[in-house]
């Protein structure tokens, strides 16, 4: 397991930076991609960025974490909203999870103000754009020292 950080992505995050860019920006999915490897090169991590409109692959994907990765970062996208499914796959993950979503998920529609994600989750970033992706691998970078 190492130092290899899964950072799952969920469904219409492979539309970032040309869906709704005055929620979700201007960046697109690579461009976090490349922000991340730069980051994950800084702290000694090892990145798979992964991206699914999927929920069983998401959980697909968890399971190999188990295997094979020292932590999660997920953005489970509307996922966080509804899967009880995706909640209890992290939950057989041993190591640190983190939830991200770009946007402020509590200044939204009240249907999005609870994440089952959550409940798992050792920290969650909300609203801090496509930069809450460097701010949970620089947080997982200290933990796992």
């Amino acid at each position: 397991m190492g130092n290899m950080i899964f950072i799952l992505n969920g469904p219409n995050l492979n539309l970032l930076g040309k869906r709704e860019p005055e929620v979700y920006g201007h960046a697109t999915l690579a461009d976090v991609e490349t922000a991340c490897q730069g980051i994950a090169a800084e702290t000694g991590l090892e990145i798979r960025m992964l991206q699914s409109n999927h929920e069983g692959e998401l959980i697909d994907w968890i399971h190999e974490a188990r295997e094979k990765a020292a932590g999660i970062i997920i953005n489970p996208a509307a996922f966080s909203h509804t899967s009880v499914a995706i909640l209890d796959a992290l939950n057989t993950f041993e190591g640190p999870v983190i939830e991200v979503h770009i946007s402020n998920i509590h200044k939204r529609e009240e249907f999005r103000h609870h994440s089952y994600v959550s409940a798992r989750a050792e920290g969650v970033i909300a609203g801090c754009g496509v930069d809450g992706y460097g701010l949970a691998l620089r947080h997982l970078g200290q933990v796992l020292k």
